[in-house]
């Protein structure tokens, strides 16, 4: 009997495992360790396909993916700047109110005061960036919690909110402001059906992406990094870029790119290199994570926390600029709940109550679920009490696991 027959008797008797199992057992690893990491995702393609369903296609339709974006754009705005706060351990309470009142004040600027639009908006988002300052001062250099500044805030720019207005609406507005929450990008290559313009974008969105991630797992294994196996690498890239494609010929089939969407697209790819790729963004996370160690450490954890208020401030300046050009009207009831729901999207994209965890992404993704769920009951019919109720409890279930999560790895 040969060498061989005897070391292949000798693992079937000792119950080895077979290579050809083990390195099935490693693909199905890698593949259950991604969809973990990718659980948000998934829940947003489930709840989609929920409504989909429920819904006979409705919320397929191009005008309506074109919608889901106008309208919860200023939402997705504030999430960004809001998962950042709540990564360093704080919260905002006075978004909303700062939105409404830097909507008022654009109002006065662009309609009453007839300034050009452009210099409207940098004195509004100014302004926004001074809001931010006159809270991070307090939370900082004074030591009060957020918690308590922002809850002033609230109370204090929704009040300096209708004193500008003077409890009445100010509109309309000029046409290139409202092209900021209403506007679309479409036509450059000529009028076609769909549009060509959008098509291009999307396909150099697909071609960037298999791009990137090609060279990060390139890098990867440069530095014999473990990656996953590459037909499940494909795989994703093919069901992504399957994703993009779809979601760009939808809104080539309506009016094109909208205005809100070049806004947030570029906003996701700055803070995610300033969050992943900068000093300041590994600050922030270390703050989060342990402020005790990351003062120890030299990190000046105060003028993080001032940098960030700032940002906020600037952000929900941004998002009350989007929300009254699409309504083409700064009123006094602008802004109410949005700070829960950029809380919200936050907390269901993945980011930790006791900070220290989350993403960009997954605050978009978490910003997207709620737009879903909004349009999708809306279409559907269901009231706003009912639609405020699954909202609360979708907040409740993210939450929930977020904290199995973290006592399940506790006790490993």
């Amino acid at each position: 009997m040969s060498n061989d027959n005897l070391s292949n008797e000798s693992t079937a008797a000792g119950g080895l495992v077979n290579p050809t199992e083990n390195k099935f057992t490693s693909w199905l690893s890698h593949v259950l360790s991604d969809l973990g990491k990718n659980g948000i995702f998934l829940a947003l393609i489930a709840v989609v396909v929920l409504f989909t369903i429920l819904t006979n296609g409705i919320l397929l339709r191009p005008q309506n993916i074109s919608n889901l974006v106008v309208q919860n754009g200023y939402i997705l705005v504030l999430a960004i700047g809001m998962v950042m706060i709540i990564i360093a351990g704080h919260i905002d309470l006075s978004v909303g109110s700062v939105a409404a009142f830097i909507g008022a004040v654009s109002g006065v600027l662009a309609v009453k005061w007839e300034l050009p639009w452009f210099l409207a908006i940098v004195l509004s988002l100014l302004i926004g960036a001074l809001v931010g300052a006159w809270q991070g001062f307090w939370v900082a250099f004074v030591g009060i919690p957020a918690f308590i500044v922002t809850l002033a805030g609230m109370l204090i720019f929704r009040g300096l909110a209708l004193v500008v207005l003077g409890n009445a609406n100010i509109g309309s507005f000029p046409t290139e402001y409202r092209a900021i929450g209403n506007g679309f990008l479409s036509g450059i290559f000529g009028e076609t059906d769909p549009d060509l313009f959008t098509l291009v974008i999307g396909a150099i969105a697909i071609v960037a992406f298999v791009v990137q991630q090609v060279r990060t797992r390139r890098g990867r294994q440069k530095y014999d990094q473990e990656v996953e196996p590459g037909v499940w690498f494909v795989a994703k890239l093919v069901l992504i870029a399957v994703v993009i494609g779809w979601f760009s010929w939808a809104l080539a089939s309506y009016k094109g790119i909208p205005v809100t969407l070049i806004i947030l697209a570029a906003l996701v790819l700055i803070y995610g290199v300033v969050m992943n790729r900068t000093v300041f963004g590994r600050h922030i996370y270390a703050i989060g994570g342990n402020r005790h160690a990351a003062e120890l450490s030299g990190i000046k954890t105060r003028r993080v926390d001032f940098w960030l208020f700032v940002n906020m401030g600037v952000l929900a300046a941004l998002a009350g600029l989007i929300f009254t050009a699409r309504l083409n009207l700064a009123g006094p009831k602008a802004g109410d709940g949005f700070e829960l729901e950029a809380i919200s999207a936050a907390f269901i994209g993945g980011a930790a109550v006791q900070g220290g965890v989350g993403t960009i992404g997954g605050a978009i993704i978490g910003g997207l679920i709620i737009g879903v769920l909004n349009n999708g009951m809306s279409i559907m019919g269901i009231g706003i009490e009912w639609q405020q109720a699954v909202k609360g409890l979708v907040l409740l279930l993210a939450v929930a696991f977020d904290v199995y999560n973290k006592r399940r790895s506790g006790n490993s």
